[in-house]
């Protein structure tokens, strides 16, 4: 699927899912080697950045919501950029991209040919990619929230999990946005040699890496924040079973008594107490429930129970 909208002075190509046909189409229009003919029509595992002539491609890859199983994902995204034209290439729906184009079409349903250049259309989608992450990143947080509140409401066991898959997300975040920054610095660099767009770009470079370094920032922190209070819920988790082992232990300690006083006088050998004694059963109950309450009165006074 391609998506061509003309802006000033240039035009933007975007490619969902791109085949041969498609890319061909675009090698005839644009100035395109065949090495960034091949890195488009298939996936790249790791960031790239090559440069030929006055073009320069970008292969990044953004941290997404997973559609299946709801897990944090990575989407590629292949950008190749000239003077007047900007081509992107990905391998499935990506949203802010998909954002973009309808905000690209809206206004030029409402005003005709957009008012922006190439430089500042490589400034808006970045922003939009950023933002993305950013929401995405935000939506976790809720889900932390959601999941303290369980963990001291008492619910430590059931939130080990959670905790430790948001821990994760939020790890593969930082680490997705790490392996972005010197990629797109190269990136940037490139394209300010050429001179193309002015001593203006400059700004709108450190513009885009702030943003990214801004977002890595705020990941980081979440993610700091996670760890703690997955150490909290460890600490908690860890506390309650004390409290069940100590009263596990009283009861323990309250029974055994009772056991030895009823082995005693269960042995039935000679001059055992009781032995002929008409009411021994309800000596021995009375005998027992004493001790009960009087071990009992001692573990509530020494505050093991209670």
């Amino acid at each position: 699927m391609v998506f061509r909208h003309e802006y000033l002075g240039g035009v933007w190509i975007d490619i969902e899912q791109p085949h041969e046909e498609e890319i061909r189409d675009a090698v005839k229009e644009f100035p395109i080697s065949k090495q960034f003919e091949k890195e488009i029509l298939s996936p790249t595992p790791t960031p790239l950045v090559v440069t030929d002539g006055d073009t320069t491609l970008l292969v990044l890859h953004f941290p997404a919501h997973g559609a299946e199983n709801g897990d944090t994902g990575n989407q590629e995204v292949d950008f190749i950029v000239g003077e007047h034209f900007i081509i992107t290439a990905h391998y499935e729906v990506i949203a802010p991209l998909y954002h973009l184009k309808k905000l690209l079409e809206t206004r030029e349903l409402v005003g005709g040919e957009s008012p922006i250049t190439t430089d500042v259309l490589i400034e808006i989608m970045f922003a939009h990619f950023y933002t993305s992450v950013r929401d995405h990143a935000d939506n976790i947080v809720d889900n932390l929230a959601r999941v303290e509140r369980d963990m001291f409401d008492g619910h430590e066991r059931t939130t080990i999990r959670s905790i430790s898959n948001i821990n994760r997300e939020f790890l593969h975040i930082e680490a997705t946005l790490a392996n972005q920054e010197e990629p797109l610095n190269r990136f940037l660099e490139e394209i300010s040699k050429h001179g193309s767009f002015g001593v203006a770009f400059s700004e709108r470079s450190e513009r885009i890496l702030a943003e990214r370094t801004q977002v890595a920032r705020l990941t980081t922190t979440h993610r700091a924040i996670a760890a703690e209070l997955r150490e909290t819920n460890t600490a908690l988790l860890g506390a309650r079973q004390n409290e069940i082992m100590k009263t596990l232990t009283t009861i323990t300690v309250i029974v055994l008594p009772l056991e030895l006083i009823a082995f005693i006088f269960g042995m039935h050998l000679p001059g055992t107490p009781l032995e002929k004694e008409p009411n021994a059963f309800l000596i021995i109950m009375l005998f027992m429930l004493g001790a009960v309450g009087c071990l009992t009165l001692f573990f509530a006074k020494k505050r093991w129970i209670f």
